[in-house]
């Protein structure tokens, strides 16, 4: 990515108003300068479920972890952000206003892709919808309960409920089976409860 291309980018940033489009902005300037040097990245937690939800959730900073190609060593990653006139590191960064937090390798369990969004300023990925939505059911419920994670997961289970995203409920019924989880009860109960509050198609009638 061109310095001009970049010096742009920013600045649309920091004119951005929406707290959703400038996180996803964002995102997507991170993963250019670092795809540039080989390392693709992925959004994961509530910053990829903000993404999915289209901002019904905000979780007030883009969360990163490593997807493909090698993890760069703390000063490169350190020059890499510097492109971006980034503040802190070496992995968590100030960009544009929005705090960006760089987490490791991505821990994924999902059969289903990772999806792609494409932004002013490049390609974003996001971690797979049906494991974030395990996690945080997960998360709001073990070892007790947690009411963000709670807000944070409904939102999503909204969005997929009500079609306003690509979602396989077989494969998130597989994912809350897993020893790693285990929380194929509590994802019953809240499809049951919230299929009816929104007053659509339960998908666990066809996992019965």
């Amino acid at each position: 990515m061109e310095p001009e291309a970049v010096q742009r980018a920013l600045q649309a940033i920091r004119t951005e108003s929406d707290p959703t489009v400038r996180n996803l902005e964002v995102a997507g300037l991170c993963s250019a300068v670092f795809r540039d040097r080989g390392m693709e990245l992925v959004v994961v937690g509530g910053s990829a479920i903000e993404f999915y939800t289209e901002g019904a959730y905000v979780s007030g900073d883009v969360d990163l972890c490593r997807f493909e190609g090698r993890m760069l060593p703390l000063r490169e990653r350190q020059e890499v952000m510097s492109r971006l006139e980034a503040e802190g590191g070496p992995r968590n960064w100030k960009v544009g206003g929005v705090f960006v937090d760089l987490l490791g390798d991505l821990e994924n369990l999902a059969r289903s892709p990772v999806r792609t969004l494409e932004t002013p300023h490049g390609l974003v990925r996001l971690a797979p919808a049906e494991e974030l939505l395990v996690e945080r059911i997960l998360v709001a419920t073990y070892p007790r309960e947690y009411a963000p994670a709670r807000d944070c997961a409904r939102k999503l289970m909204a969005a997929a409920l009500l079609g306003e995203m690509v979602f396989d409920w077989t494969e998130a019924f597989r994912i809350a089976a897993l020893p790693a989880y285990g929380v194929t009860t509590d994802l019953e109960s809240w499809i049951d409860e919230q299929a009816k509050a929104l007053a659509v198609r339960n998908p666990r009638d066809s996992h019965a």
